[in-house]
Order: structure tokens, then sequence, then C-alpha cells
């Protein structure tokens, strides 16, 4: 698994989400963690969350870190489902190390009640993706600058190592396979 941290700002609208959009994008044929900084503004066609489309909602923050994860093992929708839980959770303990308590309801966080994160998985038939979006600044909803993790070098940091820790529990995972008995053998 790889992880890919973009240097420079990088809007997402959506069609990030497609299948091999890293290999499109910058030749990763493995499975992937692509981290950026941008704007997120999601058009009504690339909205995933039917309820989110049937309603007309509004996806958008001016200034947000989006996570873009790809696994090619499987395209079952209830295990992207659990990765995108492992990964929320990941991305809980991290914050709570720098200080920051959030609660977490399904796959979203939140920051003093207000809604921290934005997420969706889903599956295509080549490959499982989950979206995940942390608010930098935000007028309505929770942000990592009311946390007090405003400062740039404080976001990359952070993007940094939420990415790299998602690539070593897969990387733990395949070692935990490999050294496991199957049941009933002695």
């Amino acid at each position: 698994m790889k992880c890919i941290v973009l240097p420079e700002k990088f809007d997402y609208d959506g069609s990030q989400i497609s299948s091999l959009w890293a290999y499109n994008s910058f030749g990763v044929q493995e499975d992937s963690v692509v981290v950026f900084r941008g704007a997120c503004d999601v058009k009504i066609e690339h909205m995933i969350d039917l309820e989110d489309r049937r309603a007309n909602e509004s996806i958008w923050s001016e200034d947000m870190v989006s996570f873009i994860i790809e696994h090619f093992d499987s395209t079952d929708l209830k295990l992207i489902y659990a990765r995108q839980r492992l990964f929320t959770a990941l991305v809980r303990e991290h914050l709570a190390d720098l200080g920051v308590k959030t609660t977490r309801e399904g796959d979203d966080l939140f920051l003093k009640g207000k809604k921290l994160t934005v997420s969706i998985a889903s599956t295509s038939a080549v490959s499982q993706k989950i979206h995940f979006g942390i608010n930098v600044s935000h007028d309505i909803y929770g942000n990592l600058k009311e946390a007090g993790i405003g400062e740039d070098k404080m976001v990359a940091s952070f993007m940094q190592a939420v990415g790299e820790a998602y690539v070593r529990e897969f990387e733990d995972i395949e070692k935990d396979l490999r050294k496991s008995r199957p049941l009933g053998v002695v």
C-alpha cells in the first residue's frame, strides 16, 4: 500500500472517488491513500450518498483535508464500510494524541457537537474507495483551526501521519495473515 501526500493545493469535487483515480493521476497501481488539502465542492453528479443526493444537499468546505483510499483486494461493500470505520477511528486516535477530543457516530467525527468530517465509501467492478474529509476551516461545521490545528505545518504533519498510519495498519494486517494458523490445522 502506498501513501502519497500532495504538496500543492488540490480541490475535491467528488470525481476523485472514481476507480483508478490514483493510477490515472499519479501512476499508482496498488492500494493507496492519496492525501491533499484544498476546497471541497461535491457536484450532484459525483454525489455517492443517495440520501444527500435526494435531499439536494451540498457538500462543501473552503478548506478541507481529503483522504482518497483505494483497495483492490475486494469489491465487497460491507468490507469497505468496515475499513471506513477503521479509518475514522484512526483519525480520532490521532486527534486525541494532539489533545483534540472528538466524538464518533459511525463514520462521522464531531468537535464540540459540530460535525468535523465527511466521508463516503463505495465499490466498483475493480476496487473499493473511500473519501474522508476533515474541515480545516469552516464557518458552520467543526474544523481543525477551532481545534488548535490550523497552522499549515501542523495540518501537513497531521495529513502525513494519518496517511502513513493507515498504510502501517494494513502492512501489519498482512503480517498477521501470514502468521496465523488456520482453524482445524494442528
